[in-house]
């Protein structure tokens, strides 16, 4: 018998006990199209059906009497798995306690026959062709430092300038962006310019809008390749292939474009790491963040985060080391105001008279931006009487108001409430005890007779104004984008912003304000209405990663996240219980204090937090993985011959923000 060749196949399934890779023989027909990276389809014995898979790898067995089964066949010639790729989802997912399957069905679109024709059939790309800028220059010489960094590979944190410039689009006109925006397309452009592939990671499609017209007439278009989920399908697979190509590339995506299997990447950039949106709600939930940092080992390139903020995390990475800061310059900042009501106002008026003033003498130049906390018209209707929350009689859900004198509605299943009653009081009537984007835009409308109104948020998004005078009401994150800044900004609702129940609610209320502030017209206020303490005063002396270190410092003694690692195992209890047991018996000196709960949930599951230093990670994902591991095989054993149903099964989190139970 002779040796025989062998693939080494990567499972596309959910089941955690599949996460591992399978032996297939390679079938002569099959083995000049069976290499390393293609997508392949094989069977799967103990289901007794075909299944996708990638092959990972290729070796050599040699004669035995072990039984394989063979591939079935080759889906597609094209490697869209290379073992780079391979190497990151699986650092990932051991992190994360997950699949690397789930990391890959993020990354890797679905496959499109005519884009993959048309990409084979194509004339490969040629490199870019460096030309000396000096806008580049001027760009990364605000950071002393920077470009010395992007060169030697380095992890950097930037405080991007607050300020908005002008760039030309492709007729020439001047389109506004922020600072931001202009200082990582210069890093992109200078990595790119060195031969290297650079990839620019951002919240959403807004501030790709601002990346892609910084890159506009700098670097030729196809060079520029966008990873968006809101793409169609065809044209999202082309750009992921176009990745493919041994060529450098300037990728600009959302969350999963820091996984874009790039030629000889030089250049990983996160913008603004602290917005939600970079956070995967999809298993197992790594964190943008996080798969940067594993990739910037992993291949050896530079690492740049930058925002207006500094998020406890990476404040934490820059105080052991592991991340450097780079000051600028020279630093410049908004002028920022604390207002609050001055004696002789009323305590209840939402505008102090000074804001009052600064928005009427602003909107003689221009547009004023309001930034309010919550859409709608009356978000939150209480009892006219006990002024306790108005709930839904159906769902206990909150009660709303569309419009003045309108039938309150339920925010969680849209019933009327036409005949509402309070049970505390048996009162009928409402009471509005919060003002929403709309709402804020009919007072400061009849405020401001003959101004026009622009109403900026989720049901009306609004990407950008123009200089002329306007009242922009937008809720937070949604504000558009003015020429030349807005002449004065006044942000309200700060206190209500502040008082939700989340351990992150100071640093999110500081970079909602601080993203907002840095539209400003040089020169223009900020007033920051009611709000005092130490979020007002980073805001007021722009001093982000003070009040990062200070956070950091109040949370070391209660062993808070980022502080610690802390894990989420949730599932039926005994199960928690039998997991929670397995943790302790693999690492004997937890704290006792460390694991919190089991508690049990409404639908009789339990939910646990474990709490464990950044040393024990491997120890701890290692365990957690292996339970969810045999909890599945136990309840498959036991479904076996049983009609399969709905199973309340073990689901594990790594990296849960807070210590919510």
């Amino acid at each position: 018998m002779t040796a025989r060749p062998v693939a080494r196949v990567l499972l596309d399934s959910p089941l955690p006990q599949l996460d591992r890779l399978f032996d297939y023989a390679i079938p002569p027909e099959l083995d000049a199209q069976a290499q390393p990276g293609v997508r392949v389809r094989v069977p799967l014995r103990s289901a007794g059906r075909m299944v996708d898979g990638y092959l990972v790898e290729r070796l050599t067995e040699q004669p035995g009497d072990r039984p394989l089964s063979a591939l079935d066949a080759v889906v597609s010639p094209v490697e869209v798995l290379p073992s780079r790729l391979y190497a990151l989802a699986r650092r990932a997912a051991d992190r994360a306690a997950g699949s690397a399957s789930d990391i890959l069905r993020l990354v890797i679109p679905k496959r499109m026959v005519r884009a993959e024709k048309a990409w084979l059939a194509a004339t490969r790309p040629e490199p870019h062709a460096p030309q000396p800028s000096e806008w580049v220059r001027e760009a990364l010489g605000a950071f002393p430092g920077l470009a010395e960094g992007l060169d030697e590979a380095r992890r950097l944190a930037v405080e991007a300038p607050a300020h908005l410039v002008a760039v030309p689009d492709a007729s020439g006109s001047p389109v506004f962006v922020g600072a931001w925006a202009e200082l990582l397309a210069a890093a992109a452009v200078h990595t790119l310019d060195r031969g290297r592939s650079a990839i620019l990671v951002v919240p959403d499609h807004r501030d790709q809008a601002q990346l892609e017209a910084a890159l506009a007439g700098r670097v030729s278009e196809d060079v520029v390749i966008r990873l968006d989920a809101r793409q169609p399908s065809p044209a999202r697979y082309a750009g992921f292939l176009r990745t493919l190509d041994a060529a450098p590339c300037v990728v600009i995506g959302q969350r999963s474009a820091v996984y874009a299997p790039v030629h000889a990447p030089g250049l990983i950039a996160l913008w603004d790491d602290g917005d939600p949106l970079l956070a995967e709600p999809l298993s197992p939930g790594v964190h943008a963040r996080d798969a940067a940092l594993i990739r910037q080992e992993l291949d050896g390139c530079a690492l740049l985060f930058a925002g207006h903020t500094r998020t406890t995390d990476v404040e934490r990475l820059v105080g052991v080391g592991w991340v450097r800061d780079l000051p600028p310059r020279r630093r410049t900042s908004p002028r920022v105001v604390l207002s609050a009501t001055r004696e002789g106002e009323s305590r209840g008026a939402r505008v102090p008279s000074a804001a009052f003033a600064a928005a009427r003498e602003a909107l003689a130049s221009g547009p004023v931006l309001v930034q309010v906390a919550r859409p709608g018209y009356a978000p939150v209707l209480v009892c006219a009487d006990c002024r306790r929350p108005a709930r839904c009689p159906h769902c206990s859900g909150p009660l709303r108001a569309a419009r003045a004198g309108a039938v309150p509605e339920c925010g969680w299943c849209g019933r009327a409430a036409g005949a509402w009653a309070c049970p505390h009081c048996a009162s009928t009537r409402v009471r509005m005890a919060s003002a929403g984007s709309e709402r804020t835009a009919d007072e400061l409308g009849r405020a401001f007779p003959g101004v026009r109104v622009v109403v900026a948020d989720g049901d009306h998004p609004v990407a950008r104004v123009d200089g002329r005078p306007a009242l922009v009401i937008a809720t937070r994150g949604a504000e558009p984008i003015p020429d030349g800044g807005y002449r004065a900004i006044i942000l309200l609702d700060g206190e209500r912003m502040l008082l939700a129940d989340d351990l992150r609610i100071g640093e999110s209320a500081l970079r909602w304000w601080m993203n907002a502030a840095a539209l400003a017209a040089p020169g223009a206020p900020v007033h920051l209405v009611g709000v005092a303490g130490s979020v007002a005063r980073a805001l007021a002396t722009w001093s982000p990663s003070a009040y990062a270190r200070s956070e950091l410092a109040d949370r070391a003694p209660l062993r808070m996240p980022p502080v610690v690692r802390v894990a989420a195992v949730e599932g039926p209890a005994k199960a928690v219980s039998t997991t929670l047991a397995a943790l302790r018996e693999t690492l004997p000196g937890l704290q006792p204090d460390d694991v919190l709960g089991p508690v049990t949930r409404d639908d009789g599951g339990a939910r646990a937090l474990v709490r464990f230093d950044y040393g024990l990670g491997a120890r701890v994902t290692e365990s957690l993985r292996s339970s969810v591991v045999a909890d599945a095989l136990r309840a498959r054993k036991a479904a076996k011959g049983r009609t399969p149903g709905a199973r309340n099964t073990l689901r594990v989190r790594v990296d849960v923000p807070d210590l919510d139970l």
